[in-house]
């Protein structure tokens, strides 16, 4: 078990070679490298799975034995100073690890068919193992300043990747607004770590935990200061996990390819300020107030993200503001010290999500054979519907992940949510309402995404199966910002819901509007960027290939089982408890985690009820139920208690433009933040021209001015020169002698 320790350190630098191959042979064999790019793949793959062998090895040594192992070397050494660097393994660290490779495997196998049309196949299989090395060499790392080495490449890949289509505009700005966004963060962490050597004089975490709860204890430390400083390490944990206010770049980081989605910005990287947070817990726990202060901001992200979700049309930014709100969750829990459920969610939703991204990717690769290369277009949950025929493998898949997120039992995700909201009510009952209406809104969202995506018409093109044109085309949406022209065809419930006196959509608008007729040619190819060139289009959407579903068919049973993990079937200690039972000694709590089954089941019953109300109101509101018009007078009868009875037009519009405009956040940054300092920067540059140097050019161009002036008067006389230079010198004489009476 020991030399197995001592090989922990190659965790981080396994997928390492695949990066500096690819850049080295592009430089040197560059046709080579590009005829054998299948092969990097491969290698990408194998390196990645030999990490996550390794890691459950570690992990099962871990919880047979509860052990931890740290192993540094000297790195800067002197009189005052000492850094050291090296690895911490631990159950924090083996989650990760098993985390990052499992998810990591599934999305690079599911990569290789999704960009194999992309002349960038390469320099996306490079820096997606870049990012690897960097993620395992953050959750390895034994101090604060490794830490925030492997923090920033950790932005930097995600920088890379969020801008991997950079010849778009739309991803360039997304990826620079990923990254100054992180850097506000990360400026935050470094002070706060600085702030911590100063009080402790230690980077390494032991040393750093003792030495700071000594002081604490001892009251020998500023509790201000302190204070500041851990809000300031949280502040970079705020950033890379999308949490209030510093999430605006999540939704945006969409626009890179959806695999990247589905590992970065769904299971790992924004898991890093989870991992942070929960990795320095004993020394948030005995700050006053700072665990009050990310709970806090938690059950604010978590309310926020969801009511953020409620109208987006972009499948993929929906499931990012569903990634805001779980986050909020995890952050929650931490707040609260509850440990254990964290990382439980965290481990749940990381494999839920990442079957929702990447189910969300082949929707999105279906739809590209329809209408070719536009994002606007393949991502519009609008554009969708009807896909259940063409794709149910993806179809089925996606439902299934919805159900975990909507907390339906007996998938992943319950068991960790539920654990979280029952925490909640004996931590702050306001706290525990927001966080149990918000699983109702939860499951409202996500059954609206699954909805609008697989079921009713394919309204995506205009040729129906027998090949006859349709009418002209009308999008569907309860929002009501398009309308829905009525056909036998094309009637339903919800096109009756959309219905007033005067026609049009009666639910969140007053308005009906046509598509132009770009959008009606839409089935012809699309192509923004020269790379899909050689996307194939088609007026049938198709199932993805094997190497895209094999992935999500793991993914599946993850969902299905992995929340099994951390069920105490008996009052002994369940698998996860007893996997992390030395961080949770290390917080001085009890590992014991007995369950009272009849509590449980009655909790559960409430938790299912609610997410269940959310899918029965985004069920009456999305789901086409196609009927004749035999029976209108007992439907019309039936929309008159709908929507317009129970909302007003103010409140419905208020709920719409407060989720579609991302709550006036992005607006408010733009109005005051961004055009403030572009203001303060012209300010500065109006003041640093005419003031700063406009003082030393002014007394520059009035010496010119004097000179010249002199040089008429004095016509080239020496003695008028001399009698100039004389009078000055007996005026400053008489002026400095009246000054000194």
């Amino acid at each position: 078990m020991e030399q197995l320790y001592q090989y922990a350190w190659i965790i981080p630098f396994l997928p390492l070679p695949v990066p500096m191959l690819i850049g080295l042979g592009l430089l040197l064999f560059p046709t080579a490298t590009k005829s054998l790019r299948r092969m990097w793949a491969f290698q990408s793959v194998l390196l990645l799975s030999i990490v996550m062998i390794f890691s459950m090895n570690l992990s099962i040594q871990q919880i047979n034995s509860s052990s931890v192992y740290q192993y540094v070397w000297s790195w800067i050494i002197n009189n005052d100073f000492s850094l050291e660097f090296g690895y911490l393994i631990d159950p924090l660290t083996s989650i990760m690890s098993i985390l990052i490779t499992t998810v990591g495997i599934m999305v690079l196998i599911y990569s290789d068919n999704y960009m194999s049309h992309d002349h960038g196949y390469l320099r996306f299989f490079a820096y997606m193992s870049f990012f690897s090395t960097s993620m395992l060499g953050l959750v390895t790392s034994s101090n604060l300043i490794q830490i925030y080495i492997f923090w920033e490449l950790v932005g930097i890949c995600s920088y890379l990747l969020i801008g991997f289509w950079f010849t778009r505009p739309v991803a360039a700005k997304a990826c620079q607004k990923a990254f100054v966004t992180n850097r506000v963060g990360d400026f935050g962490l470094l002070l706060g770590i600085l702030g911590f050597y100063w009080v402790t004089g230690s980077f390494e975490f032991r040393d750093l935990f003792q030495i700071f709860n000594n002081l604490i204890y001892n009251n020998e430390v500023n509790f201000l200061f302190v204070t500041l400083c851990a809000v300031l390490l949280f502040a970079g944990a705020v950033a890379k996990s999308a949490q209030f206010p510093l999430h605006v770049w999540l939704p945006d980081a969409m626009e890179g390819p959806t695999p990247i989605s589905a590992l970065i910005h769904a299971a790992t990287m924004v898991a890093a300020g989870i991992f942070l947070v929960a990795r320095l817990m004993p020394l948030f726990i005995v700050i006053p107030h700072i665990m009050n202060f990310i709970s806090l901001i938690g059950i604010i992200t978590v309310f926020l993200g969801a009511t953020l979700a409620l109208a987006q049309k972009d499948i993929k930014r929906g499931l990012a503001y569903s990634t805001m709100s779980q986050l909020g969750y995890m952050m929650l829990a931490l707040g609260m010290g509850s440990y254990r459920s964290a990382l439980f969610h965290l481990i749940t939703h990381a494999y839920s999500k990442a079957l929702l991204f990447l189910g969300s990717g082949s929707v999105i690769h279906s739809m590209e054979t329809l209408v070719g290369y536009c994002p606007k277009k393949s991502q519009n949950m609008v554009l969708m519907g009807g896909l259940t025929k063409n794709v149910p493998i993806t179809k089925n898949s996606f439902l299934l992940g919805t159900l975990s997120l909507c907390g339906i039992p007996p998938l992943a995700c319950f068991w960790s949510k539920d654990e979280i909201l029952n925490d909640s009510w004996l931590y702050s009952p306001i706290f525990a309402i927001i966080a149990w209406s918000t699983a109702g809104l939860t499951a409202f969202y996500m059954s609206r995404i699954y909805l609008l995506t697989f079921e009713g018409h394919l309204n995506v093109h205009f040729q129906n199966y027998s090949g006859k044109r349709n009418t002209p085309f009308y999008s569907i949406s309860l929002w009501g910002k398009e309308g829905s022209k009525i056909s036998k065809k094309n009637f339903s419930l919800l096109t009756l819901l959309k219905m007033k006196k005067k026609g049009g959509p009666s639910f969140f608008s007053n308005k009906v509007s046509k598509f132009d007729e770009n959008v009606r040619n839409m089935i012809q190819p699309v192509l923004s960027i020269p790379n899909f060139a050689n996307i194939k289009t088609s007026l049938y959407p198709y199932e993805s290939d094997n190497t895209m579903l094999f992935p999500i068919l793991i993914l599946i049973l993850f969902t299905l089982f992995i929340g099994f993990l951390g069920i105490p079937f008996n009052e002994d200690v369940d698998i996860l408890s007893k996997w992390l039972t030395p961080s949770i000694n290390l917080l001085h709590k009890n590992s014991n985690n007995s369950i009272d089954w009849y509590e449980f089941c009655k909790d559960a019953v409430f938790s299912v009820s609610i997410a269940s109300f959310g899918i029965f109101i985004a069920f009456f509101f999305y789901q086409p139920v196609y009927s004749s018009f035999q029976n209108l007078d007992l439907i019309n009868s039936f929309v008159k208690m709908g929507p317009n009875r129970i909302f007003s037009d103010k409140i419905k519009n208020a709920i719409y433009d407060w989720s579609y405009n991302r709550g006036y956040i992005d607006a408010f940054y733009g109005t005051f933040l961004t055009a403030g300092m572009r203001k303060l920067a012209e300010f500065t540059h109006f003041f640093d021209r005419r003031i700063i140097d406009g003082i030393p050019n002014g007394v520059g161009l009035m010496s010119f001015f004097v000179a010249e002036v002199i040089k008429s008067v004095g016509g080239g006389r020496i003695s008028s020169y001399l009698f100039f230079y004389f009078s000055y010198v007996s005026i400053f004489l008489l002026i400095y002698y009246f000054l000194n009476l």
